[in-house]
């Protein structure tokens, strides 16, 4: 019998819809330093100023930019991977 084991990585979410630069990536370093190598973070944040710094400064920072969508009004969907 062959076994194969797939361990998918978690998602976390992270909601800084609230928050102004420059808390909005401090929030974001802060959680990305708590997951695993592989994990992916899903940050919720609005245009402007969020969405231009945390994309930018996550990349900056090492870290891989996966996706960034729309959601819904200002509100904007980064999803960043821990490599």
């Amino acid at each position: 019998m062959n076994c194969q084991l797939s361990i998918e990585k978690v998602n976390y979410q992270l909601d800084i819809t609230k928050e102004h630069c420059p808390m909005t990536f401090v929030k974001t370093k802060l959680k990305l330093a708590q997951l695993a190598k592989g994990d992916r973070l899903e940050v919720l944040l609005t245009e402007g100023e969020p969405l231009e710094n945390v994309p930018r400064s996550a990349t900056e920072q090492g870290f891989t930019v996966l996706e960034v969508k729309h959601i819904d009004g200002a509100v904007h969907q980064v999803t960043i991977l821990k490599e």
